[in-house]
């Protein structure tokens, strides 16, 4: 659990920084003289700066561990939060934003921040009786002190596996070649970069605009609560159930899957803020029906997702553990084709098979007390694994 807690942390407190900006967006155009293309420019540099960072991070964590990668990317890029109080031009504002998202993924820091760095503002004129323009700047220090705390904590209480830290496991002999070889070449994670792209990737894009949209044209607080309550209630299920499915796609690249999944997410927001935020081309309320559209037309390739011990939305799978037919899919066959034979002699695909066992026990009880499949290899089962 103190691995779980660490890491909802540090998520948290990355989103608080990339977007500590949106919520200010009234004063800070007003203080930079920031035009409608500028801030629609910032917007999508602020989204943009992760995609690289994201699937970098997940062959990262397939290599070094999540515990030393998190870390030090988050401390690598607090800098960039501390010095976006010094910006003093509509330039540098987006050039600031850019650098300052590399750290970023969090779902609820970029709610949160929304409350948050408003109130800090207002904290900080009544305490101090600092002019608007000089509290904002101020109130950057704020996400800035919380990502590095979070950093450090990663680093001194976080552990990369229930049996310790990943140091531990490095003569696993596993290759970031067959690491990217396995990941790039499944389809399924590059549909569930599509769909995550238009829920998660449309998080992304309400978080640079509402703020702005309902500060100048909605006056009830309570039907923006509201409205925002059920976007977000819709949207977060749609992620979590994108990311629910990640991690049966690839047990051997599944950092990378994860990194395509969440890169495809910051995509998503760069490509609808382009298209629908930038400039004056379509105003706010035009920007959101099309992204609607959008995010109807790149969910619907969900359905082509299929596994073939599982099936899909539209067919079912060839699933019989108790069959030695050639034209049964099992598990153990699914993870096992990521490792060669002289892989499977050598060991490296146990952690492989211990997660077919665990998946196929998932089903429910009758098809936990299923055996193995009888053409399995002596390599890739043993008494402990398979006891039933």
């Amino acid at each position: 659990m103190r691995a779980f807690h660490l890491s909802l942390l540090s998520f948290f407190a990355c989103f608080v920084s990339t977007f500590a900006a949106p919520p200010l967006l009234p004063i800070i155009r007003d203080n930079l003289n920031l035009t409608a293309a500028e801030i629609g420019y910032a917007g999508i540099a602020s989204v943009t700066g992760a995609i690289v960072a994201r699937i970098a991070m997940g062959a990262a964590c397939d290599t070094v561990g999540p515990r030393l990668a998190s870390a030090s990317l988050i401390l690598i890029t607090a800098p960039a939060v501390f010095f976006t109080p010094t910006v003093s031009s509509p330039v540098s504002f987006v050039v600031g934003t850019a650098n300052g998202v590399a750290a970023g993924w969090g779902n609820l820091g970029g709610g949160a921040t929304q409350l948050v760095m408003p109130f800090a503002v207002t904290l900080i004129r009544r305490s101090t009786g600092a002019a608007k323009f000089t509290a904002w700047r101020i109130a950057f220090y704020v996400p800035g002190l919380f990502q590095m705390m979070t950093a450090f904590a990663v680093l001194i209480f976080g552990q990369d596996l229930p049996d310790g830290n990943f140091r531990r496991l490095e003569n696993s002999g596993d290759e970031i070649p067959q690491i990217l070889f396995h990941g790039v070449r499944n389809y399924r994670g590059w549909i569930l970069a599509l769909t995550y792209g238009y829920c998660f990737g449309v998080e992304l894009t309400m978080d640079n605009v509402i703020a702005e949209y309902f500060y100048d044209r909605v006056n009830s607080l309570g039907g923006s609560i509201v409205v925002m309550i059920l976007f977000s209630f819709f949207c977060q299920a749609a992620c979590g159930l994108t990311f629910g499915v990640v991690p049966f796609v690839s047990r051997r690249s599944l950092g990378l899957i994860s990194g395509m999944t969440g890169g495809g997410g910051n995509v998503g927001a760069v490509i609808t803020q382009l298209a629908f935020f930038r400039g004056s081309k379509y105003s706010k309320e035009t920007g959101i029906t099309y992204m609607g559209i959008m995010i109807i037309c790149c969910t619907l390739p969900l359905c082509l997702i299929n596994f073939p011990q599982w099936g899909g939305m539209f067919s079912s799978g060839r699933s019989n553990p108790s069959s030695s037919s050639s034209s049964s899919a099992t598990e153990e066959d699914y993870y096992m084709a990521e490792w060669s034979s002289q892989e499977k002699e050598r060991g490296l695909h146990q952690a492989s098979l211990k997660f077919a066992e665990n998946s196929r026990r998932e089903r429910g009880r009758r098809s936990a007390c299923n055996t193995a499949p009888a053409n399995d290899t002596p390599s890739s089962s043993s008494p402990a694994i398979f006891a039933v």
